[in-house]
């Protein structure tokens, strides 16, 4: 390939700034269609981030001549049949995390991927960010010695949508749409990273439970895991807490030292051994997902390889299935 045309289904929150603007930054790269099952919003979206064609059929878009290549941007619940579709057609599909609501449907999309030759993508686009990159340097110099542990912490309050008595949760925690609720959403990024990091996670085990009952998704998790080198990890997760004890750290103990992180809302890594302490400021690009975008985009011409794929993205799927099986 050589012109990567994209048509992007879903024109929600995540294409706003997070992936869609990306798609023309990225050299030999361009956004020539989107698709909404609301044609107004498909149209406002393409008038707004001049996007030359708009659908409201996912069909139409898929089978659009100029269309190349296709990014899903729904929820999880459709991403099976959409990804089945496009790469029936012999279009790669760049798809939203999670890859799927649970590991059995990425194996369908892999299985597919690898019958016709064409290729998957999923948007955990941590493995290409700078921030991320760093850290796992950090990791493979051994800065803090041998690994021994990893902790993450992830506390964070309701969303105001949630509580009230008018409260309109949204998709994210509906299993039946997202496969299960924010911990699903978010600690998919962190699982794919720390296998990007770490390598395999041979087993995990947890607890998930609905505490505060504002939705039907669980609530609060917690975990234990261990890698097949041998490093351990655990992890708590809580989406019901005071909003002053909300937290997004993440700690890995070492033989020499300790690297304390932050998954979401800081840019700083600091690192802390017998010698000092060390920090690194490390913001993210306006854009996070344009430095994946130009991976896959030069993987398809045949320049480079992504570190994200349909087989890294079910990865993380089946830790969550492990962790919050009943």
């Amino acid at each position: 390939m050589d012109k990567i045309n994209w048509g992007m289904i879903g024109c929600g929150n995540v294409t706003e700034k997070k992936s869609g603007p990306a798609f023309n930054k990225v050299a030999n790269s361009a956004l020539v269609a989107v698709m909404a099952r609301d044609i107004e919003k498909a149209a406002d979206y393409a008038k707004r981030h001049a996007v030359p064609k708009w659908y409201n059929n996912v069909d139409d878009l898929i089978n659009d001549p100029e269309v190349n290549a296709i990014y899903i941007a729904t929820p999880p619940d459709v991403h099976l049949e959409y990804a089945v579709k496009a790469m029936r057609t012999g279009k790669p599909v760049y798809v939203e995390k999670p890859m799927a609501r649970n590991a059995a449907e990425c194996a369908a999309m892999n299985a597919v991927s690898l019958e016709t030759g064409v290729p998957l993508f999923v948007a955990y686009y941590r493995r290409a960010l700078p921030y991320f990159i760093k850290l796992k340097e950090l990791i493979d110099e051994k800065i803090i010695g041998d690994i021994r542990l990893i902790n993450i912490s992830l506390h964070w309050q309701p969303y105001d949508e949630e509580t009230g008595e008018n409260a309109k949760p949204r998709w994210r925690v509906f299993p039946e749409i997202s496969g299960g609720g924010h911990f699903h959403d978010l600690a998919s990024h962190q699982f794919d990273f720390l296998e990007y990091a770490f390598g395999p996670i041979k087993n995990a085990k947890g607890i998930a439970r609905n505490q505060a009952g504002l939705y039907k998704a669980d609530d609060i998790v917690t975990a234990a895991f261990e890698f097949e080198s041998g490093v351990v990890g655990t992890g708590s997760w809580c989406f019901t807490v005071n909003k002053n004890q909300r937290i997004d750290e993440a700690k890995i103990t070492g033989s020499k030292g300790q690297i304390t992180f932050s998954f979401f809302e800081k840019y700083s890594i600091k690192v802390e051994t017998e010698n000092g302490t060390e920090e690194f400021n490390l913001p993210y690009p306006e854009h996070v997902q344009q430095p994946l975008i130009d991976l896959i985009v030069k993987q398809l011409r045949g320049e480079a390889v992504s570190p994200s794929n349909g087989v890294s993205g079910e990865r993380a799927n089946a830790i969550l299935d492990m962790i919050t099986v009943r």
